[in-house]
């Protein structure tokens, strides 16, 4: 098992419009393909206008074939021209997981 957690920065004034958009677009296009949502949230304090999820993969091939899968999705090509002018930078890392954790996701 392997996590990815991606952190997006936001351009300021701009993280209510994306978050708002993922919500009632993104979420739906994109889970269902990538599958296990470990979780997604906003950050208060530290470095702010950042969105951070996080999705557990069993391999990292198994990642690779499904952000392929959602990378050939109209429907997701869509929704990111509609969002891209909001992100700053983004950021991806890798994380596995101590063998005494239990990766647990939405359903």
């Amino acid at each position: 098992m392997i996590v990815e957690q991606r952190i997006y920065t936001m351009h300021p004034g701009t993280i209510g419009h994306y978050v708002k958009a993922y919500g009632e677009e993104g979420l739906a296009i994109q889970k269902p393909i990538l599958g296990r949502l470990v979780g997604w949230y906003t950050t208060e304090f530290g470095p702010l206008n950042q969105v951070i999820h996080m999705w557990a993969y069993e391999s990292f091939e198994e990642r690779a074939a499904r952000r392929k899968a959602l990378f050939a999705d109209q429907a997701w090509l869509d929704y990111l021209a509609k969002v891209r002018p909001y992100i700053a930078t983004q950021e991806s890392k890798l994380l596995v997981p101590a063998a005494f954790t239990q990766v647990r996701w939405e359903d």
